[in-house]
């Protein structure tokens, strides 16, 4: 909005000491309650960054992460980096209040499985002190006594631990360093507790609220590279030139020495996701060969593109790599080059169809896999889902990125005259986009929904996600009246759109209560393709305010009170963020839309920047191209090249040599058009259901007014009360009840819950099918298991019986002890046939480092079998490599066979 009112500007003197930076009244050019931007600064509360000059920026923000968190402090244990220690919300409670004296503080010793709540009272204004040590202790002598007596310890969820398995002991939490991304704790040795004497108690000290008082990013900024290669731009907004040339000084720092990009300050090496959304903002434009070499590097020696480390094994939990896809058609966009067009089109080719087989659902049209880049799992999914119930949800981004790069395989198989039958790639585009916009569309709220999600019945998550909405607009996923709501009604907080709305209670900042300014920068395109100058300003604001008040383009920060220290994890000169702040100037003030025999401009100016704007030293193709802006709004009065009209604001891609476009804007501001802004908003915890006796029963969950019942994925029944009375089933039947809170926001649906499941269902042990593995796992049903891998067991036949003619749901209870829950590229996939007949793909992700003794199920394979016999082959086919190459490899309980309708 254009501010009304009287906020601080700054002035400096060439010192970039904080107390150079003096307030002086002033009217902003854009505020909202929490910062405000003038043409030279911005304000946020006490602290200021200002443009010294466009090419210096000076700021004086201090992160206040350490000084108002409460000191009482919630935590429990984990045994191999999982939640397993008590039901999900039942937390142990320690108040980290000084002792007289001075005493160090140190928990009580707590008995593993047993809550201990620390009844004392928190003074008013009372806070946790900086760098609070705590001694935390467990006593886990009744874990290894378990051990001694039975060889395993029964966790509460019913899951046995057995005593080969427990490799570390952490301690997770809600109070920095502690964490509850349970995942990742590994990756934190000092939250894993020790027992260097023996006796059976565990031990570990942390420091609390350990934030260094000390500023954690630069004071200033002031160009020291040569970028005069690059674009050069110049407004009447200093602010605004400033972090843009502060980003493409970053952008020529992001390039590592062997040519390709580099992720982050603290991330080396080339991530696909990562290079590919950057290549598409900006980086194909501006850095086309680097480019280049970055995707060449993330595909496999036989040409398929790489999918990223991820949940249980990447690939096929993972799916997202296909926004390679689109990245490599940017490049062409903007390059014209066809050797570059002909090399990439038969690795895209051949990695959809992989993907055909092994992840895109024929029930609804849509992808299976994890939300694209939210890829720690606790951050955005419920609990319970295990990597395989990952797998099965069909997320929104996940699949706008698929339909486009169907539809960009589709223009290449046209342009080179590669393919018979082009249109199928565009038929495929299609089904997911009718897939998307019938299963996720929600009518009552104009957005779509987070992603289907469930086992044997699917249903939908209805939180926002930020960056599949964005995609949705700028992928003509959703129709164009569509594109018009969801820019309207999606979820934007004060400091911009976060990841997910609302947040996940008990998580902390990373996806969870977070904005990441890439995906701003895609949300600000979208904006703009939708007409909305509201949202294409704020987010020009929200990714400027970060980059000026941080003095760099940070990866993320806090969605409630726009904080970069508050994160999980976080880098300085992140290659997307910087590559959003340019593509915001490229692709949203310019418009530059790029086609591929032509190039044409839809320029998009809030009125609160009008004003002149020159983009010098443009490359394009094989022209260089100086542009002249003036005006406001979004319809163009005049255009000239060279100072001839130029028909319908296009440059043909055939166009050489250097030439100079001026641009008129009408000053016409478009139909007003809102934003939903909301305030931070976290959703109510997921019941834990249970069944007893023709009755659903849960505890009762904090903050929920009522509670939701599904059957089989569809609402069932409202009620307040915190247990439910079912009938008994005639058929299979699978219940999960949602927690509602009083503003109407749901908690995730429980782990379904089948009702007397075993009456329709036939289980197989696998060893009467295969040589039983002579492998000293325990845990397994019957007298053994049998071993799958590339060499051993490629083809396993099982003989069943199916009593009627029906729908049946087709899994695996399984162990794949080759890597953790959350990352690594050791997914064991394969093919499930019915005879010839292809039923599905059979996916078996990594369930812990080590655990071969943790079994679970593997992804229901749904199938229409008539009674009799029938003989199920799972076998290993090219389509099942892995991102690994050489280890695909799981080992194999019993094949269940449940009658679902």
């Amino acid at each position: 909005m254009l501010g009304s009112c009287h906020m601080p500007k700054v002035t400096t003197s060439s010192s970039a000491s904080s107390n150079a930076l003096v307030p002086a009244p002033a009217q902003p050019i854009w505020q909202s309650e929490t910062y405000a931007l003038y043409p030279d600064s911005v304000v946020q509360g006490k602290h200021v960054a200002r443009a010294v000059s466009r090419t210096e920026l000076a700021s004086n923000y201090q992160s206040p992460a350490n000084e108002f968190q409460s000191p009482q402090v919630s935590f429990k244990f984990s045994l191999n980096g999982k939640d397993n220690e008590m039901q999900p919300g039942q937390d142990h409670v320690f108040v980290a209040l000084p002792k007289a004296g001075g005493a160090a503080l140190e928990t009580p010793v707590i008995v593993f499985g047993q809550q201990y709540v620390d009844k004392t009272p928190v003074p008013a204004n009372t806070y946790l002190a900086p760098n609070t040590p705590l001694k935390i202790r467990v006593d886990m002598r009744p874990v290894l006594a378990a051990f001694q007596k039975q060889g395993y310890y029964q966790l509460y969820n019913g899951q046995k631990l057995y005593k080969d398995d427990l490799k570390h002991v952490h301690v997770a939490g809600n109070t920095t360093p502690l964490s509850w991304d349970f995942d990742n704790l590994i990756n934190k040795p000092q939250l894993e507790l020790k027992d260097p004497d023996g006796d059976g108690i565990y031990e570990t000290t942390v420091v609390l609220n350990a934030h260094s008082d000390a500023k954690t990013t630069a004071k200033q900024w002031k160009q020291s590279l040569d970028v005069s290669g690059f674009p050069q731009y110049q407004s009447d907004y200093p602010l605004l030139d400033a972090v843009y040339n502060l980003s493409i000084e970053e952008a020529k720092r992001a390039v590592e020495p062997d040519g390709t990009f580099r992720t982050g300050q603290e991330w080396a090496g080339v991530w696909t996701r990562d290079i590919s959304y950057s290549i598409i903002l900006s980086q194909a434009l501006l850095q086309p060969e680097v480019a280049k070499t970055s995707l060449m590097r993330k595909v496999t020696p036989d040409g398929r593109i790489i999918q990223d480390t991820g949940t249980g094994g990447a690939y096929p939990c993972s799916t997202d790599r296909m926004i390679w896809a689109v990245a490599a058609w940017e490049i062409y966009l903007t390059t014209g080059d066809e050797a570059w067009l002909r090399k990439v089109y038969h690795i895209i080719k051949k990695s959809i169809e992989d993907d055909v087989p092994n992840a895109y659902d024929a029930q609804t049209g849509l992808v299976r896999g994890e939300s694209s880049f939210l890829d720690w799992r606790e951050q955005t999914y419920p609990k319970w889902m295990q990597p395989a119930d990952i797998y099965e949800s069909e997320n929104l981004g996940t699949n706008a990125v698929h339909a486009q790069a169907n539809t960009v395989l589709s223009h290449m198989a046209r342009l080179l005259k590669e393919d018979g039958d082009p249109m199928r790639f565009s038929k495929l585009a299609e089904r997911i986009r009718g897939g998307i916009n019938e299963h996720l569309w929600q009518a009552e709220k104009g957005y779509y929904g987070q992603y289907l999600y469930g086992r044997t019945y699917k249903t939908v998550s209805p939180r926002a996600e930020a960056l599949g909405a964005a995609l949705s607009v700028l992928f003509d996923v959703a129709p164009t009246e569509r594109q018009t709501t969801v820019v309207q009604r999606t979820p934007v907080m004060a400091y911009g759109i976060p990841c997910i709305y609302p947040q996940i209670a008990g998580i902390p900042p990373y996806h969870n209560n977070a904005v990441w300014p890439f995906v701003q920068s895609y949300w600000g395109l979208a904006a703009a393709k939708a007409g909305n100058e509201t949202a294409l300003m704020e987010s020009i604001a929200a990714v400027t305010r970060p980059a000026a008040l941080f003095v760099t383009n940070k990866e993320n920060f806090v969605a409630s009170n726009g904080d970069f220290a508050g994160t999980q994890v976080n880098s300085s000169v992140m290659l997307w963020s910087l590559s959003g702040n340019l593509g915001l100037v490229y692709k949203g003030l310019f418009g530059m839309d790029f086609q591929a025999d032509k190039l044409v401009f839809r320029p998009f100016v809030p009125q609160v920047l009008q004003g002149t704007r020159r983009l010098t030293n443009f490359k394009y193709r094989q022209a260089v191209l100086n542009v002249e802006m003036t005006g406001y709004g979004r319809t163009i009065r005049s255009i000239t090249m060279d100072g001839q009209p130029l028909p319908e604001a296009t440059l043909l891609a055939t166009l050489t040599g250097t030439h100079n476009i001026r641009i008129e804007l009408a000053n016409e501001a478009p139909s007003a058009a809102a934003q939903n802004k909301v305030p931070h908003h976290i959703s109510p915890m997921t019941p834990a259901v249970s069944y007893r006796s023709g009755r659903l029963s849960w505890p009762a969950v904090a903050g929920a007014k009522a509670y939701q019942v599904l059957r089989n994925g569809q609402f069932a029944a409202r009620t307040t009360d915190t247990d439910f009375a079912v009938p008994a089933p005639t058929a299979y039947t699978e219940y999960q009840v949602l927690a509602v809170d009083a503003a109407g926001h749901e908690s995730f649906a429980s782990e379904p819950l089948a009702i007397e499941g075993d009456k329709f269902r036939r289980s197989y042990e696998l060893e009467a099918s295969a040589p039983a593995a002579k492998l000293p796992y325990k845990g397994f049903a019957g007298k053994g298991f049998i071993e799958i891998s590339k060499t051993q067991n490629r083809r396993v036949a099982v003989r069943v019986q199916v009593p009627a003619d029906g729908v049946y749901a087709i899994d695996f209870r399984y162990a794949n002890g080759n890597g953790p829950i959350n990352t690594s590229n050791k997914c064991a996939i394969r093919t499930l046939r019915n005879g010839v007949r292809q039923l599905g793909t059979v996916v078996l992700p990594q369930r812990g480092v080590g655990e071969w003794s943790d079994w679970g199920y593997s992804n229901p394979v749904m199938a229409q079998l008539s009674k009799g016999t029938h003989t199920l082959t799972l076998t290993f086919e090219r389509a099942n490599e892995n991102m690994n190459g050489e280890v695909n490899q799981a080992m194999l309980d019993q094949l269940r066979l449940t009658r679902v309708r």
